[in-house]
């Protein structure tokens, strides 16, 4: 079962792959609702449905070479687990292909970030998200799904824009005041809007990950994530940002976390599919063939 459902070896095996789809299976902090342990293989398996023509780029994108990697299964503690994530994620970079990781709940992008920084030594993140996940702790853990932007910014020190925001705790309001290297634009200011995108990826470096937390868009589009947050972002406005982030800078690896798995409710995991699909397709623009625009 791989992403796309691509019958064609030759567009989905491994050494001619330009993308590497890395599913990983992990709700080992989770703090309100569950399912994200099996919303990877859910978004992998809901992706063999859609169209594999992108009528936006004119692309077939799948034609760059996706390969999916074995789902990644959840280690014993939340230590174990980052320290997994990361020993593999740096095998996966220096392959030189890109990495596009499906979670899982959103601890599991720092580790993989952390390997993208070792690699792009001037790596910044786009986060699209609800929460700022800026606690240095949460549940006893500093591996926790509320902390993984406090890794990232505050210990590796990767200057960030944080997009959707709409839930912070007081001691993320205050450490925001100290001047870590992150820049918000918080959901009640963008939503239904587009004429903040430049500044917002004007504030990153040229090489940048993107990882989105889908709770970031708005509930009334995907109910069943992990803490759904009224007043997010909409499908074009979300497009509007990753096409001209694609347009402005280097993204050379990304991810999608936080989609809950429920059964026999499939519109939610054809939407993250999609949207990792056409990210990809905005992200590739130069190297996919055209189809209309080639005749």
């Amino acid at each position: 079962m791989n992403f796309g459902g691509i019958e064609e070896e030759r567009y989905s095996a491994f050494d001619p792959a330009r993308v590497l789809i890395w599913p990983v299976s992990y709700e080992g902090t989770v703090s309100y609702g569950t399912g994200t342990g099996t919303g990877a293989m859910a978004i992998v398996n809901a992706s063999r449905n859609m169209e594999l023509y992108e009528e936006e780029t004119d692309a077939e994108v799948y034609k760059i070479g996706i390969h999916t990697l074995e789902e990644f299964k959840a280690r014993p503690t939340p230590e174990a687990m980052m320290d997994g994530l990361y020993a593999l994620a740096k095998e996966l970079v220096d392959t030189g292909k890109f990495v596009c990781m499906i979670g899982g709940e959103h601890s599991v992008s720092a580790p993989v970030i952390k390997a993208h920084a070792e690699k792009y030594h001037d790596l910044s993140v786009l986060q699209i998200d609800a929460h700022a996940d800026l606690r240095d702790t949460y549940d006893g853990t500093p591996h926790s799904h509320a902390s993984i932007m406090a890794r990232v910014v505050k210990d590796l020190r990767i200057p960030s824009v944080q997009v959707g925001i709409r839930s912070i705790s007081a001691e993320e309001a205050r450490l925001i005041e100290t001047g870590i290297p992150t820049k918000i634009f918080w959901a009640r200011d963008v939503v239904g809007r587009t004429d903040w995108i430049d500044k917002a990826i004007d504030g990153l470096t040229d090489n940048v990950y993107l990882t989105i937390d889908i709770d970031g868009l708005d509930p009334s589009l995907v109910p069943t994530t992990g803490t759904p947050e009224p007043g997010g972002l909409g499908w074009y406005e979300t497009l509007a940002l990753i096409r001209k982030l694609a347009e402005k800078k280097n993204v050379v690896g990304m991810d999608l976390v936080e989609y809950s798995y429920v059964e026999n409710y499939d519109s939610p995991a054809f939407l993250c599919s999609k949207l990792i699909y056409k990210s990809l397709g905005y992200i590739f623009r130069d190297e996919t063939p055209k189809v209309v625009g080639a005749s």
